[in-house]
């Protein structure tokens, strides 16, 4: 019941791995024959990936994961978009309060390097709030990131009709006197594949950021599409792999994984995101009905249909972790009761809800192993470690 930390690995995408970890194991910067079977393997992943998003070839680079990506493109191209601003200029970044930590902390060093940076609300469901969000757009705004969906209460962003507000004021900023620089969009789509359009011409963004573990791909590579146009400075030094931006000998089972798993959940998307709906929902229904003091979090119907987080009232939500853990089902929370200091979901505490809400926040999410069976199981072991728990709080 945590699909959204992490994915087995799909029998078909490690058959399409196999051969490249012993058999061809070139380097594909090699000129010889080893090197160019994994060379056109690299090409056939990037073109693969490509496909799915709707992009060209050379818009793909591959890289370590989601948080790499995420790094790369917005600390990359926020240095060198920068970089272009009239002399004297402040740059200025806009994110939204409920992003990932990999967005949120490479925003925080931006803050720190100097960058004006804008943090907009959301509402009661999680949606972003477009009017400040329009408000708070200027002539110096160069990156706005905005995740396509929450990892944690799973609202879907309209990032469309984001990209859709900066086109209109670039135009509006076009017909007077000042010389207007670029306003780059990124979205964080890590958690999206499964059950989302991913065609990047669709959503108008410029950087995209995707991640093999959450689709049953192989763990630590994802990918970046980047816009033609689009420059990063690049965070590492090295050779000229990846365009430079991600150097490195690549990851080439990897990368065959990560574009076999994309195509599969991209292929597979609409079917199993409807057998999820179902099952998403009789979940939230049956956790209402049988314990009282629970709020959903998250948008009801804008959300991913594999998501469901709710606050049990009373309670600690690691609590409710570690007793589910003993009957065998695993799930998360957004609070961190072992840290030093008592942290709790800055995404359900973004929603405006008393700090309890948050601290007894939890969050299932359902995958393509999940049956009616399982999330029997959990609505029948469920109320009563909650009833326990409740029992033993001092809240």
């Amino acid at each position: 019941m945590d699909h959204a930390a992490t994915t087995y690995m799909d029998p078909v995408v490690k058959k399409a791995m196999d051969a490249f970890f012993i058999e061809n194991f070139g380097n594909p910067s090699a000129v010889y024959e080893e090197g160019r079977i994994a060379k056109k393997a690299l090409s056939d992943a990037r073109l693969s990936v490509a496909h799915s998003l709707g992009a060209q070839p050379d818009e793909i680079i591959f890289t370590g994961g989601g948080t790499q990506g995420d790094n790369l493109a917005v600390l990359g191209c926020a240095r060198h978009a920068s970089k272009m601003l009239r002399a004297g200029a402040v740059p200025h970044i806009i994110t939204s309060k409920i992003e990932h930590h990999a967005v949120l902390h490479a925003f925080e060093e931006l803050e720190n390097e100097g960058f004006d940076v804008d943090y907009i609300n959301v509402d009661k469901e999680g949606i972003i709030d477009l009017e400040q969000f329009k408000e708070k757009l200027r002539p110096e705004t160069i990156l706005v990131s905005v995740m396509l969906a929450n990892n944690e209460i799973g609202t879907i962003q309209p990032v469309a009709e984001i990209a859709k507000i900066i086109r209109n004021f670039s135009k509006k900023l076009q017909a007077t006197s000042y010389k207007l620089q670029a306003s780059f969009l990124h979205t964080d789509a890590v958690q999206a594949p499964s059950y989302m359009d991913l065609n990047v011409l669709k959503l108008g963004v410029d950087l995209m950021t995707l991640n093999g573990s959450k689709i049953y791909g192989p763990k630590g590579v994802g990918a970046l599409y980047i816009k033609r146009g689009t420059k990063l400075q690049s965070l590492f030094y090295g050779g000229r792999q990846e365009r430079g931006i991600s150097p490195g000998t690549e990851n080439v089972p990897g990368t065959i994984g990560f574009a076999k798993a994309l195509e599969l959940v991209q292929k597979n998307r609409e079917k199993e995101s409807a057998r999820l709906l179902k099952l998403r929902d009789y979940f939230i229904e049956g956790i209402m009905k049988n314990i009282s003091d629970t709020v959903l979090n998250g948008s009801p119907d804008k959300r991913l249909p594999n998501n469901v987080n709710v606050s049990f009232l009373g309670v600690e939500g690691e609590s409710v972790i570690l007793y589910l853990d003993a009957k065998g089902v695993a799930c998360s929370t957004g609070s961190a009761c072992s840290s030093d200091n008592l942290q709790v979901s800055h995404v359900v505490r973004a929603l405006k809800r008393p700090y309890e809400y948050a601290h007894g926040s939890v969050r299932f999410t359902l995958g393509k192993r999940t049956k009616k069976e399982d999330i029997d199981y959990v609505l029948k072991v469920l109320p009563d470690i909650i009833k326990k728990l409740r029992i033993m709080s001092a809240i």
